[in-house]
């Protein structure tokens, strides 16, 4: 059975129209204007075969606040090439397939654009193979990747997340998971690393790196502040939360999840943390299936096979007020657009009080407790 290319197009086939606006506003919180692109984007799109989709999300306008109109741009693809490809190849090829997205982002006139986890890459991390999948790490400050987007960053005058495998040479040739982010102006604003790694089904990723001693660092941007929550880290509320407390406007989860472990929760968890923390939120997913030379296990049970399963792509964008996108395709390369005002962060605050609720000081006391080697759950019992 082939795979379903999208949600929505089962929706629109068997529902009626009227119903069918209904049934959108309540799975999606409310109706978003298309945005409209140049007949140049749309065509440069449908010739070199990727998805382009684009979302206006309004908010009331105020008396003594411009709105702050900021358009992200979310790039989901395929590998190009088969992984038994020379590492060089792959690498090129993957730059040529970005560029040719990010050229159509630009006549989009995206500001801020974010690829997929590991972009550079087939997601190899199942295989526990150290040989040839480390050879795709690179310098986060100066490597080939970096130097690549930052004259792409420049042209379209575009602040750029770059999601790679990292090779910090300063700290023993050390690999890391890690978002580079480059300013409009093509300089190197800096870098996050993934906070939580995967030990799951065949997410054998800390085989090849560690947890982030980094922070939730925030990245101030002339389109707003910007943060990186890289995949498996959307699983911790409190990973989310941090990025918040450290006056997050917009946060993007570039990822690499597959059907049979993640797709019921992949529609709720961005969706939820642009709720309870009054921010946007960005979920990015790879899309195919990559195969690899050799079998591989990973202690579950299943009898070994090449593949990791189907990534279903499906990235969205979510607003504050807890309305969302629809994604793109399960199955196709793409590219979401969404303008966004972020004066819709400070009016979500005003009207829900999340923040001005939080409690922080009650769970700074019950986190510091629960670190301790004495603690005891707070757990009542019938006497």
């Amino acid at each position: 059975m082939d795979e379903l290319y999208n949600v929505d197009d089962i929706l629109k086939k068997y529902i009626p129209k009227e119903e069918l606006k209904e049934v959108n506003r309540i799975i999606y919180g409310r109706e978003y204007e298309d945005l409209q692109f140049c007949q140049e984007a749309v065509a440069a799109a449908e010739s070199k075969n990727f998805e382009l989709k684009g979302y206006k999300i309004s908010c009331p306008s105020e008396n003594l606040r411009k709105p702050r109109i900021v358009k992200v741009g979310l790039i989901q693809n395929k590998i190009v090439l088969e992984t038994t490809e020379p590492i060089q190849c792959q690498i090129q090829a993957l730059h040529q397939r970005i560029e040719e997205i990010a050229n159509v982002a630009g006549q989009c006139d995206v500001n801020v654009l974010c690829m997929q986890e590991a972009w550079t890459m087939p997601f190899a991390f199942c295989t526990r193979e150290k040989v040839p999948w480390c050879e795709f790490a690179e310098s986060a400050e100066d490597g080939p990747t970096t130097k690549f987007l930052q004259k792409v960053a420049a042209r379209h005058n575009m602040v750029i997340i770059s999601p790679i495998l990292e090779r910090d040479e300063v700290h023993g040739d050390t690999i890391w998971n890690t978002a580079v982010v480059i300013s409009n102006t093509g300089n190197v604003i800096g870098k996050t690393r993934k906070n939580h790694i995967p030990r799951v089904g065949d997410f054998n990723e800390s085989t090849y790196y560690m947890e982030s001693l980094l922070g939730h660092p925030v990245f101030e941007t002339v389109f707003g502040k910007i943060a990186v929550n890289i995949c498996y880290g959307r699983h911790h509320p409190q990973n989310w939360m941090a990025y918040g407390i450290n006056g997050a406007e917009i946060v993007f989860n570039p990822s690499a999840t597959v059907g049979g472990l993640s797709e019921p929760l992949w529609a709720i968890e961005a969706r939820n943390a642009a709720i309870a923390n009054s921010y946007y939120t960005c979920a990015i997913n790879r899309v195919g299936t990559e195969v690899f030379p050799n079998e591989f296990t990973s202690g579950d049970g299943r009898p070994p096979h090449k593949d990791f399963g189907h990534f279903y792509g499906s990235s969205y964008v979510a607003a504050p007020d807890g309305s969302r996108t629809p994604a793109l395709s399960r199955t196709r390369d793409g590219l979401l657009v969404a303008e966004i005002d972020l004066n819709l962060c400070r009016q979500v605050k005003d009207k829900w009080g999340f923040r001005m609720t939080q409690r922080l000081e009650i769970y700074r006391d019950l986190f510091q407790e629960a670190c301790l080697p004495d603690f005891k759950p707070q757990v009542v019992k019938e006497q």
